[in-house]
């Protein structure tokens, strides 16, 4: 079920197709040629980041089809963040991107590949460039990465309502620093700032032959923000909030548990009450991580959101995924904050590239690309960009008007294969479709 929407047959991740993307100098997108014109829709500025293979060639069809002859997107900021590109600007591009994001707050990027070792010698690749998430979330204070089931009105997926997941979008495994070593003894020192006696954090003996020693640590400085974020959406939607850790366990976790409780209870507890979402003598639920695995499957009713630690909800939102037909109906949006305190948002789509239908793309057979994913992460990037920069009262309609079109067609069974069946469309002739129902909805 999981890969019905993303591959004809598993999502792998292979050689990058050749660029398609529009391109001036080594590592900009032009925006030439889309300038303002008489009756379009002024898009406030944001950063669109380019990516590669099937979704780069769907993209590119939905910015021709949906988005130019109505909106005029002179005031993007377009990059092409495909591995040759990294590659060739010795990763410049991706620190561009990252200033750009930093200075206009809002941006859209399109699936990119992490290339595999095979991939670096196919590609011709001086080396394995590293995911750029990592360093979007440290260049923009990563606070969170949320997590939402997208829904379609009259058309049966996993959840009925919604879910919303927050995931601490720093810290955990993913920084972590590793050793491979034999027997002998093993010391976690750290030292304090502006110190110079070392605090001893563990010591233990390391018996086998043969071990690896892994270090890494939770910044928590951010989680009080966090849970402002979790609690106001889960306050706005309606819907019941849990915390998952597995604290029991892993005592280090207490601290994140300890805050969001904290905040929860100061701020948002009355309102909770106020709005009948929870009883007047109801407690913020923990879950352990265990039984949130269990949760996501039978509470398929939805109506509820879930905050967790960077790898559990890396995991539980995989699952989530699974639940709810595919990642391609899940968003997935990295919230940040810069030195003032304004957000920076980053809307992306969960799933990957689509390597298998490329391939089958270029071999020049029939494929059908559900882009709901990667569109919603479009309407995101686009409405966040208009509430920081003014033009909110044009850009609002016109994506409303998209998103109506596109779940319009869906409920018609004009959709893609993955929820028409055999005889939905192809993914040309969808993009064809919403091309044509499209004025009609934004013109209303």
């Amino acid at each position: 079920m999981m890969h019905r929407l993303l591959s004809v047959t598993t999502n792998r991740l292979l050689a990058c197709a050749a660029p398609r993307a529009r391109g001036v100098g080594p590592h900009a997108l032009s925006a030439r040629g889309y300038a303002a014109s008489a009756g379009k829709i002024p898009a406030a500025p944001m950063v669109y980041v380019a990516g590669e293979e099937m979704t780069r060639y769907t993209m590119e069809l939905i910015l021709d089809r949906w988005v130019r002859p109505h909106v005029d997107t002179s005031a993007w900021e377009f990059f092409d963040l495909r591995a040759k590109n990294r590659d060739d600007t010795s990763d410049q591009v991706l620190r561009d991107v990252i200033d750009a994001g930093a200075r206009l707050k809002a941006i859209f990027k399109e699936p990119t590949i992490t290339p595999t070792a095979d991939q670096v010698k196919r590609l011709g690749l001086k080396k394995a460039w590293g995911s750029p998430n990592g360093a979007m979330r440290r260049g923009w204070n990563g606070i969170t990465i949320s997590r939402d089931t997208i829904h379609i009105d009259g058309v049966e997926l996993g959840y009925k309502k919604p879910v919303f997941f927050e995931r601490h979008a720093v810290g955990g495994e993913y920084s972590a620093g590793y050793k491979i070593v034999g027997r002998g003894k093993l010391t976690t020192t750290f030292v304090p700032e502006g110190e110079t006696e070392p605090v001893v954090v563990d010591e233990r003996d390391v018996v086998d032959n043969l071990n690896a020693v892994v270090t890494y640590h939770n910044p928590l400085d951010n989680v009080t923000q966090l849970a402002r974020i979790f609690f106001g959406r889960c306050l706005d939607a309606g819907i019941t909030p849990y915390v998952v850790t597995k604290k029991t366990v892993f005592k280090w976790q207490e601290p994140f548990w300890a805050t969001m409780k904290s905040v929860f209870d100061a701020e948002f507890k009355q309102k909770f009450v106020d709005a009948k979402i929870i009883a007047p003598d109801a407690e913020l639920v923990h879950l352990l991580s265990d039984a949130a695995t269990m949760k996501l499957v039978v509470w398929t009713d939805g109506g509820f959101g879930m905050a967790a630690h960077n790898y559990d909800g890396d995991v539980l939102t995989d699952e989530l995924a699974q639940v709810h037909m595919s990642p391609g109906f899940i968003t997935s949006n990295l919230v940040g904050v810069d030195e003032n305190g304004v957000l920076i948002k980053e809307f992306e789509a969960s799933h990957g590239t689509v390597t298998d239908m490329d391939e089958a793309r270029l071999r020049g057979e029939e494929t059908s690309l559900n882009p709901l994913g990667m569109v919603e992460g479009l309407i995101g990037a686009m409405n966040h960009a208009a509430d920081v920069h003014g033009g909110a009262n044009r850009v609002l309609p016109y994506t409303a008007g998209l998103r109506a079109t596109i779940h319009r067609l869906f409920r018609e069974g004009r959709g893609t294969r993955d929820l028409c069946g055999p005889g939905g469309l192809t993914t040309e002739q969808f993009i064809d479709a919403v091309a044509e129902a499209l004025p009609e909805e934004i013109n209303k």
